[in-house]
């Protein structure tokens, strides 16, 4: 990547003479790294530290959707080999999803000692939870360890939005965000093509989690460039000039001050994120099952239908962020939510033909969906419980995710086909998606206009 070296002060970078040469000319003159592609669209004019910052940030959520789609794409192979019934699925993945919980115990502590140094031992950790669940020797081994991944997913990807939120520009924030979103979704495609791979594979399914791995050899990298958020380091200036207090208070206070001063909006991210993420978990996470053991596909035609038709949905979210930027997050992720239920009906009701178009729609309107959820949850917070406010949103969502696996292997349980359970399920994201209009607008606003520190 074309990232410059910065300067080891906290909260801020400072780029070489060159460097704030090149940050002062328009983004059309300056070279653009290779990695943001031509297929991403252009890129606005943001200057070359908040483009480095996206660069960075964007290594670790690779391979958190590298990670995360394992699960998805290799389900039936898990299953397989621990002589998992198809009605104890959903169970497991629910049980797995609620490793996240912890997350959110943790994640307070980033409004506490930086954003930074929580980021950077969440991406550490993901990476050695991911390869210790390729030796698990049981079902309960597995569920524990990625349990744990999901953890440290949560950790890393909540504090990644926080900190391009606080430090990138205002009028580019939510392509920022979006950016963000697309380059992390390659993980899912680099998934799907190793998925292709997994009948050739050293131990099969165990390689891809082997893989996972590669994350701790980018830690030196990401505690030499990624610095403090300026933000965060002006609050803690801030805050030790008052009066200090006891641990288990400092842990608390972002928690309680968070429902006291922002009732409504923690409703709303509450409803946002629980809703939305209960409706959509199933569609996602049973359809390489569906398509392997309902249509026959081999693994090399479902990795091909998520590399080309998930493509054009990776795509949503630079769409997604550039159209929030422009007419505001509330009504684009708004419209994108409602339509969800129906494409995922369709994609599991329809003959498999149809299923690579449809899987292109729901991509699109899930990428799009969650980057507008993750960039509202995020802005309409202060500085001072920001982070608090990321952990709450993963929690809800993680409790979310875990209700709808449940209500699904209810459903199955009781008689219902997958098809038919999955499809009632998705029905939530619409409500979740119109929960976003209870939030207020942060298109193209400062963050302390959205919601500003008490002095």
């Amino acid at each position: 990547m074309d990232l410059q070296r910065a300067t080891p002060y906290p909260g801020r970078m400072t780029p070489a003479p060159a460097a704030r040469a090149r940050a002062s000319q328009p983004s059309a003159t300056r070279r653009r790294p290779w990695w943001l592609l031509p297929i991403f669209g252009s890129v606005p004019e943001v200057d070359d530290r908040s483009i480095r910052l996206l660069g960075l940030i964007a290594i670790a959520a690779f391979f958190e959707n590298y990670d995360l789609s394992n699960l998805m794409s290799a389900l039936s192979y898990i299953a397989a080999d621990f002589g998992l019934a198809d009605a104890t699925l959903a169970g497991y993945v629910g049980i797995i999803r609620l490793g996240a919980i912890p997350a959110f115990l943790l994640i307070p502590l980033a409004d506490r000692v930086g954003r930074r140094r929580l980021f950077i031992a969440a991406v550490a950790g993901m990476a050695l939870t991911t390869v210790a669940s390729a030796f698990a020797r049981t079902v309960e081994q597995f569920v524990v360890l990625q349990m744990l991944f999901r953890t440290t997913v949560l950790l890393s990807s909540t504090l990644a939005f926080v900190i391009l939120a606080e430090e990138f520009p205002a009028q580019h924030r939510g392509w920022g965000i979006g950016m963000l979103g697309a380059l992390g979704a390659t993980g899912w495609g680099f998934g799907a093509l190793l998925f292709g791979l997994v009948e050739r594979l050293p131990y099969g399914w165990r390689a891809l989690y082997a893989i996972g791995v590669f994350p701790i050899f980018f830690v030196p990298l990401l505690r030499r460039e990624i610095p403090e958020t300026a933000r965060f380091a002006r609050h803690a200036a801030a805050r030790a000039e008052r009066a200090p207090v006891g641990a288990i208070a400092a842990w608390l206070e972002p928690i309680g001050e968070l429902v006291r001063r922002y009732p409504m909006r923690v409703v709303a991210v509450t409803l946002a994120g629980g809703l939305y993420s209960a409706g959509e978990v199933s569609v996602f996470q049973f359809c390489g099952f569906f398509t392997i053991t309902t249509h026959g596909w081999q693994p090399w035609q479902f990795s091909v239908m998520v590399l080309l038709a998930g493509a054009f949905g990776m795509l949503g979210n630079v769409v997604a962020g550039r159209l929030a930027d422009a007419f505001g997050r509330r009504p684009v992720g708004a419209a994108v939510a409602l339509s969800f239920p129906a494409f995922a009906w369709l994609f599991y009701h329809v003959p498999g033909t149809w299923l690579p178009p449809l899987w292109a729609f729901l991509t699109l309107c899930s990428v799009s969906t969650n980057v507008m959820v993750r960039a509202l949850g995020t802005e309409v917070f202060p500085t001072s419980h920001r982070g608090t406010a990321g952990g709450w949103l993963s929690l809800v969502q993680t409790l979310g995710s875990a209700a709808g696996l449940g209500a699904t292997s209810v459903a199955i349980s009781r008689g219902f086909t997958l098809p038919l359970a999955v499809s009632a399920v998705a029905i939530l994201c619409a409500i979740g998606g119109a929960s976003l209009l209870l939030l207020p607008e942060t298109s193209r606003l400062e963050l302390e206009a959205i919601a500003d520190d008490p002095a």
